[in-house]
């Protein structure tokens, strides 16, 4: 009972603070987003090292997932310059890591070059696009507007919500046992729907989207969703370990937290770039 107590007022805690960094303002997201960029890609370089014996340096690849967020981020706030040269520095850090491991004796070069474009493609570059989401449905005269990244943690945590509700109580049909074996069919299903009517709530309080496009979004939120959870399962399996982390008690680290939004923020870029919002 109290370990549920604590888990329950730690998970409020981050919605809580989640949820008022991205009202707040273009500040606060970026204040908030970037040290879990940092914290994520810390944490994965860590499980790597650990499980992988990788040899290639944390440093650099915090730094220029860091460096990747803040381009990103400047995009629509810095007037009259190329989106190259706001790029640049992520550009040159990466080149930097890459000659460095020419210089280095008896290091497992493939290896090394494999696990750091994993850390920039699997966590720097999805929580990076955030900031495209960001400014998804802005005014002419603004650069940020809350909604849509608010809107894919409403989704994901109600398709959790309703997945785990359902698939506790007529959940039968394992999903993908050998990677994650309480997930069933029935819980997929019922997060499906919990999301899709999400989806239907937002389009009567918000106009940006019709209520059919939002429950496209709320649909690709889901099912991507889904999808993260079950490729940083496959992960932990392999490394035979329970949470990434320990970020948040009885919630596990950061890639624990945010293995749903890697993979459900790419998607709902391209599913906004499909529809011209972006």
């Amino acid at each position: 009972m109290k370990k549920f107590i604590v888990r329950t007022l730690a998970g409020a805690l981050f919605a809580a603070v989640l949820i008022g960094a991205i009202l707040y303002g273009w500040s606060s997201f970026t204040m908030l987003f970037l040290p879990i960029t940092a914290f994520s890609l810390n944490e994965l370089c860590m499980l790597l090292k650990k499980h992988r014996n990788a040899t290639f340096s944390t440093p650099h690849a915090v730094i220029c997932g860091m460096l990747l967020f803040s381009a990103f981020a400047a995009l629509g706030y810095i007037e009259g310059v190329s989106p190259v040269l706001l790029f640049a520095p992520y550009i040159i850090a990466v080149m930097y890591v890459f000659i460095t491991r020419l210089f280095l004796p008896k290091v497992n070069a493939l290896e090394d070059y494999a696990y750091f474009a994993l850390t920039q493609l699997y966590v720097a570059l999805p929580l990076s696009l955030l900031n495209l989401l960001a400014s998804a449905g802005a005014a002419e005269d603004e650069a940020y507007y809350w909604l849509m990244p608010l809107s894919v943690f409403i989704f994901i945590w109600c398709n959790d919500s309703g997945a785990f509700c359902v698939g506790c109580t007529i959940g039968r049909h394992k999903m993908f046992e050998r990677v994650s074996p309480k997930k069933t069919w029935e819980g997929f299903a019922g997060g499906v729907v919990v999301a899709a009517a999400a989806g239907v709530v937002m389009s009567h309080f918000f106009a940006v989207l019709n209520v059919w496009e939002w429950v496209g979004m709320a649909l690709v939120v889901a099912v991507a969703g889904t999808l993260g959870d079950l490729v940083e399962s496959s992960m932990k399996r392999e490394m035979q370990i329970k949470d990434s982390g320990k970020f948040l008690p009885g919630h596990g680290g950061f890639l624990d937290r945010f293995d749903s939004t890697l993979l459900a923020v790419p998607a709902v870029v391209l599913y906004f770039a499909l529809l011209g919002v972006l």
